[in-house]
């Protein structure tokens, strides 16, 4: 069997200096050859992009890095080329290249002040018009517990000229509890020409504060990074520390994970295809959506004391147990809610009115799909089978019947609505998978945890909307350094405008 630094010398240039973390391997490269290296493995060797960070490693190294994460899905392989910024705070940008880049160099600049040299959109991301100038939060230097001075800036927004061209501003202040969101809509009568997002109002500085507080802690900001998949997002922080501090996990905390990241999965996927229907006005499916979740959050709750399944992943494992009475009892609940929802599927796709507004409603293509790196279930609703379970096993997934990953090619809202409901039997069928091979062991998480110095370590972990990854780097003490979780929302929200463009604006919420 090839070991991964074998597997690794397949990609990288002979004459780099490649070092191995787990899964893993980085090397460094001179910015001049970083383009010429990047598009080989993304364009020729078929690596797909997973996330571009830096670090503000002055303290240590005298410099500021950028790093470059790709990955073989089949080979579970990550190739993570980097360069040193010493006299510079300009990198090349890849932006015109690798589209997927885009968003990833804006927040390098708009966070560490470093320049992407040659990139197409100089406006910022996440940060607002009163964020002052020359003030980069994910410095080490930043003062995080002082308020900066309020500034009065100006967002650019692209305008469509035209006659009988108009805008539709929509947001930040939302009529329901949806998260802020501010959308500008340019349309001609109804249809939508262009449209454009901008988010980032309740940013709350996290990977600042993961600077500063302890393990614990950490673990409890990973769970609010996205409420409705705190689960997912600290499993996937706690297998990055696992890895960095080389920490093993029983088989029976890698069964239990399954099972609530599924748990998760499907109360989600309950909620949203309620969300769909209840858009279109069909309040019948609206209703049994919402009353179905509502199922799987009171089985979180008696389950673990969290119906968002907070306060359950450990460094080291979990920290609820099943009985066999818990297990029983959830086996048989589960065939109770999937006979439900079965029944509720079958009178929505029996109505016209619903079907209609589904269908070629919101197409996004393969094409544009895969040139974006889009992850989840829109792109699994364009064709695209990508899925941190299968591609980078974790938890017990490699030692349970997966069948295949659940995917559509039209792309559009009708795709996606049945890719979710497909996902909802394979969920079911994979807890119940799990509670039959439920092993005979105790959990027993580590009391203590002692990191590798100068390391690093990636996580993925198949949240409900997509994949969820996190890159994790220690210093020369043995401290979490650097922490960029990346959630599948920061890469699917840059293509909400190709899928709006040419539909009606009340399809929007669809």
């Amino acid at each position: 069997m090839h070991t991964t630094m074998e597997k690794a010398r397949n990609y990288i240039p002979q004459n780099a200096k490649a070092e191995l973390y787990g899964n893993a391997v980085a090397f460094e490269v001179p910015s001049s050859e970083l383009l010429n290296i990047v598009s080989d493995l993304h364009n020729n060797r078929h690596f797909g992009l997973k996330l571009i960070t830096a670090a503000d490693e002055r303290l240590d190294q005298r410099c500021f890095k950028v790093w470059y994460l790709f990955c073989l899905p089949g080979e579970n392989l990550f190739i993570i080329p980097y360069i040193r910024l010493k006299n510079t705070l300009e990198f090349p940008s890849l932006a015109s290249t690798i589209h997927e880049a885009l968003n990833y160099e804006k927040k390098i600049r708009t966070f560490f002040g470093l320049e992407p040299a040659g990139h197409p959109d100089e406006r910022p991301v996440i940060l607002h018009e009163n964020w002052p100038g020359g003030v980069f939060p994910l410095r080490k230097d930043f003062a995080c517990m002082t308020r900066p001075e309020s500034a009065q800036g100006a967002y650019p927004y692209k305008i469509v000229k035209g006659e009988g061209i108009y805008e539709i501003p929509v947001g930040p202040i939302h009529a329901g509890i949806i998260e802020p969101g501010h959308f500008r809509f340019s349309v001609a009568g109804e249809e939508i020409m262009l449209l454009e997002a901008r988010l980032g109002f309740t940013h709350k500085g996290c990977e600042k504060l993961f600077e500063k507080l302890s393990l614990n802690e950490k673990i409890r900001l990973s769970e609010k990074i996205s409420g409705d998949s705190s689960f997912g997002h600290s499993l996937a922080f706690c297998q990055a520390v696992e890895q960095l501090g080389d920490i093993a996990v029983s088989k029976r905390a890698r069964y239990l994970r399954v099972i609530y990241a599924e748990l998760e999965r499907l109360a989600n996927h309950f909620g949203d295809i309620g969300a769909i229907m209840l858009d279109t006005g069909f309040n019948f499916g609206g209703s049994h959506g919402a009353r179905l979740r509502e199922m799987i959050m009171q089985i979180n709750g008696r389950l673990t004391g969290s119906r968002f399944l907070r306060g359950v992943n450990v460094a080291g494992g979990v920290t609820k147990d099943l009985s066999a009475f818990d297990i029983s009892g959830l086996s048989a609940g589960l065939a109770e809610i999937t006979e439900d929802f079965l029944e509720v599927i079958e009178v929505a796709e029996n109505s016209f009115s619903l079907m209609n507004r589904l269908k070629g409603t919101g197409v996004l293509s393969h094409e544009i799909a895969e040139d974006r790196g889009i992850v989840g279930i829109a792109g699994k609703a364009a064709g695209i089978s990508g899925d941190a379970r299968f591609d980078y096993p974790y938890a017990a997934y490699d030692e349970l019947p997966m069948g295949n990953v659940v995917t559509a090619r039209d792309g559009d809202v009708y795709s996606r609505f049945i890719v979710r409901v497909k996902e909802v039997s394979a969920s079911v069928k994979i807890i119940q998978e799990a509670l039959a091979r439920m092993p005979e062991e105790p959990l027993s998480p580590p009391e203590a945890v002692t990191l590798k110095k100068n390391s690093l370590a990636v996580s993925c972990v198949e949240g409900w909307r997509g994949e969820i990854l996190y890159f994790a780097a220690t210093d020369s003490s043995g401290n979490l350094s650097r922490i960029a979780p990346r959630d599948p929302s920061f890469i699917n929200w840059a293509v909400l405008g190709v899928a709006g463009c040419g539909n009606v604006v009340p399809d929007f919420p669809l």
